[in-house]
Protein backbone atom coordinates (compact mmCIF):
# COMPACT_ATOMS: atom_id res chain seq x y z
CA UNK A 1 0.00 0.00 0.00
CA UNK A 2 2.89 2.33 0.70
CA UNK A 3 4.15 2.05 -2.87
CA UNK A 4 0.71 2.80 -4.23
CA UNK A 5 0.33 5.82 -1.98
CA UNK A 6 3.73 7.11 -3.04
CA UNK A 7 3.01 6.47 -6.71
CA UNK A 8 -0.24 8.37 -6.41
CA UNK A 9 1.49 11.14 -4.52
CA UNK A 10 4.26 11.23 -7.05
CA UNK A 11 1.92 11.23 -9.98
CA UNK A 12 0.25 14.13 -8.32
CA UNK A 13 3.46 15.71 -7.09
CA UNK A 14 5.48 15.66 -10.28
CA UNK A 15 6.35 19.21 -10.19
CA UNK A 16 6.08 22.21 -12.32
CA UNK A 17 9.84 22.52 -11.97
CA UNK A 18 10.29 19.47 -14.16
CA UNK A 19 7.34 20.29 -16.36
CA UNK A 20 8.83 23.68 -17.12
CA UNK A 21 12.31 22.27 -17.60
CA UNK A 22 10.95 19.39 -19.66
CA UNK A 23 8.85 21.59 -21.89
CA UNK A 24 11.90 22.68 -23.83
CA UNK A 25 14.24 19.75 -23.52
CA UNK A 26 11.64 17.02 -23.01
CA UNK A 27 11.99 14.08 -20.65
CA UNK A 28 15.28 12.58 -21.74
CA UNK A 29 17.23 15.80 -21.84
CA UNK A 30 20.70 14.17 -21.82
CA UNK A 31 19.71 11.85 -24.66
CA UNK A 32 18.12 14.67 -26.58
CA UNK A 33 21.23 16.83 -26.34
CA UNK A 34 23.44 13.90 -27.26
CA UNK A 35 21.17 13.07 -30.18
CA UNK A 36 21.06 16.71 -31.22
CA UNK A 37 24.80 16.60 -31.80
CA UNK A 38 24.76 13.23 -33.55
CA UNK A 39 22.25 13.83 -36.33
CA UNK A 40 24.61 16.14 -38.20
CA UNK A 41 27.08 13.27 -38.46
CA UNK A 42 24.68 10.37 -38.04
CA UNK A 43 21.71 9.35 -40.16
CA UNK A 44 18.43 10.76 -38.91
CA UNK A 45 17.19 7.23 -38.26
CA UNK A 46 19.02 7.06 -34.94
CA UNK A 47 17.61 10.40 -33.84
CA UNK A 48 14.15 9.29 -34.93
CA UNK A 49 14.48 6.16 -32.79
CA UNK A 50 15.03 8.29 -29.68
CA UNK A 51 12.36 10.94 -30.27
CA UNK A 52 9.23 8.75 -30.01
CA UNK A 53 10.41 7.38 -26.68
CA UNK A 54 11.08 10.88 -25.39
CA UNK A 55 7.85 12.64 -26.40
CA UNK A 56 6.50 13.79 -29.72
CA UNK A 57 5.24 17.11 -28.33
CA UNK A 58 8.24 19.24 -29.28
CA UNK A 59 8.00 18.84 -33.04
CA UNK A 60 4.43 17.81 -33.70
CA UNK A 61 1.25 17.04 -31.78
CA UNK A 62 0.88 13.56 -30.33
CA UNK A 63 -1.93 11.51 -31.82
CA UNK A 64 -5.21 12.48 -30.18
CA UNK A 65 -6.29 8.87 -30.24
CA UNK A 66 -6.75 5.96 -27.91
CA UNK A 67 -3.53 4.51 -29.28
CA UNK A 68 -1.72 7.79 -28.60
CA UNK A 69 -2.87 7.70 -24.97
CA UNK A 70 -1.73 4.09 -24.62
CA UNK A 71 1.66 4.91 -26.10
CA UNK A 72 2.09 7.82 -23.70
CA UNK A 73 1.08 5.74 -20.68
CA UNK A 74 3.48 2.98 -21.70
CA UNK A 75 6.17 5.66 -21.94
CA UNK A 76 5.37 6.59 -18.33
CA UNK A 77 5.45 2.96 -17.16
CA UNK A 78 8.80 2.32 -18.86
CA UNK A 79 10.24 5.51 -17.37
CA UNK A 80 9.00 4.48 -13.93
CA UNK A 81 10.83 1.17 -14.34
CA UNK A 82 14.03 2.92 -15.46
CA UNK A 83 13.76 5.54 -12.72
CA UNK A 84 13.73 8.20 -15.43
CA UNK A 85 12.53 11.09 -13.27
CA UNK A 86 12.42 13.58 -16.16
CA UNK A 87 10.02 11.49 -18.24
CA UNK A 88 7.90 10.48 -15.25
CA UNK A 89 7.51 14.10 -14.17
CA UNK A 90 6.83 15.25 -17.74
CA UNK A 91 3.98 12.79 -18.27
CA UNK A 92 2.50 13.27 -14.79
CA UNK A 93 3.01 17.04 -14.70
CA UNK A 94 -0.65 18.16 -14.41
CA UNK A 95 -1.38 15.66 -11.61
CA UNK A 96 1.83 16.77 -9.94
CA UNK A 97 0.75 20.39 -10.04
CA UNK A 98 -2.53 19.49 -8.31
CA UNK A 99 -0.68 17.58 -5.59
CA UNK A 100 1.86 20.32 -5.08
CA UNK A 101 -0.97 22.83 -4.72
CA UNK A 102 -2.32 20.58 -1.97
CA UNK A 103 0.97 20.73 -0.07
CA UNK A 104 2.90 17.76 -1.43
CA UNK A 105 6.48 18.18 -2.48
CA UNK A 106 7.82 18.51 -6.00
CA UNK A 107 7.80 15.56 -8.35
CA UNK A 108 11.52 14.93 -8.14
CA UNK A 109 11.59 14.40 -4.40
CA UNK A 110 8.33 12.46 -4.32
CA UNK A 111 9.30 10.05 -7.09
CA UNK A 112 12.75 9.54 -5.60
CA UNK A 113 10.91 7.98 -2.65
CA UNK A 114 8.60 5.97 -4.88
CA UNK A 115 11.49 4.55 -6.87
CA UNK A 116 12.91 3.14 -3.63
CA UNK A 117 9.61 1.42 -2.86
CA UNK A 118 9.32 -0.43 -6.16
CA UNK A 119 10.99 -3.83 -6.07
CA UNK A 120 13.73 -4.65 -8.59
CA UNK A 121 11.46 -7.26 -10.20
CA UNK A 122 8.66 -4.72 -10.58
CA UNK A 123 11.04 -2.13 -12.03
CA UNK A 124 12.25 -4.64 -14.59
CA UNK A 125 8.67 -5.58 -15.46
CA UNK A 126 7.65 -1.94 -15.89
CA UNK A 127 10.43 -1.37 -18.42
CA UNK A 128 8.63 -3.60 -20.93
CA UNK A 129 5.05 -3.27 -19.69
CA UNK A 130 2.28 -2.82 -22.21
CA UNK A 131 -1.37 -1.80 -21.99
CA UNK A 132 -4.28 -4.01 -22.99
CA UNK A 133 -6.44 -1.67 -25.13
CA UNK A 134 -9.59 -3.66 -24.31
CA UNK A 135 -9.24 -2.87 -20.61
CA UNK A 136 -9.03 0.93 -20.86
CA UNK A 137 -12.05 3.20 -20.69
CA UNK A 138 -12.47 6.06 -23.14
CA UNK A 139 -14.52 8.64 -21.22
CA UNK A 140 -14.33 11.36 -23.88
CA UNK A 141 -12.07 11.85 -26.89
CA UNK A 142 -9.77 13.82 -24.56
CA UNK A 143 -10.01 11.67 -21.41
CA UNK A 144 -9.01 8.03 -20.99
CA UNK A 145 -8.93 5.88 -17.86
CA UNK A 146 -6.01 3.49 -17.47
CA UNK A 147 -6.94 0.94 -14.80
CA UNK A 148 -4.16 -1.09 -13.22
CA UNK A 149 -5.81 -4.19 -14.73
CA UNK A 150 -4.88 -2.92 -18.18
CA UNK A 151 -1.14 -3.12 -17.43
CA UNK A 152 0.46 -6.23 -18.89
CA UNK A 153 3.83 -7.03 -17.37
CA UNK A 154 5.95 -9.94 -16.17
CA UNK A 155 5.14 -8.90 -12.58
CA UNK A 156 1.67 -8.47 -11.16
CA UNK A 157 0.56 -5.02 -10.08
CA UNK A 158 -2.39 -4.20 -7.88
CA UNK A 159 -4.19 -0.96 -7.12
CA UNK A 160 -1.99 -0.60 -4.02
CA UNK A 161 1.21 -1.19 -6.05
CA UNK A 162 0.67 0.94 -9.11
CA UNK A 163 -2.80 2.40 -9.11
CA UNK A 164 -5.08 3.53 -11.91
CA UNK A 165 -4.68 6.78 -13.79
CA UNK A 166 -6.60 9.24 -15.92
CA UNK A 167 -4.87 10.62 -19.00
CA UNK A 168 -6.13 13.76 -20.69
CA UNK A 169 -5.17 15.32 -23.98
CA UNK A 170 -3.75 18.76 -23.13
CA UNK A 171 -1.46 21.04 -25.12
CA UNK A 172 -1.05 18.51 -27.97
CA UNK A 173 -0.13 15.48 -25.83
CA UNK A 174 -1.48 13.03 -23.28
CA UNK A 175 -0.79 13.73 -19.60
CA UNK A 176 -1.68 12.02 -16.33
CA UNK A 177 -4.13 14.32 -14.61
CA UNK A 178 -5.47 12.07 -11.87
Amino acid sequence: MSVSACVVLMACACGPEKSKAGSDAKPSQPSASTRAEEPSATPSGSARTEKPSATPTGDQPAPRTREGAIQRYEQYLHALGREDIDTVCEVAGPAAKKAQDQGFGPCTSTYATVFQMISPAQKKALQTATVDPQRIAVRTPDKIEMPVEAVRASATFSESDLGSYTLEYLKNDWYITD
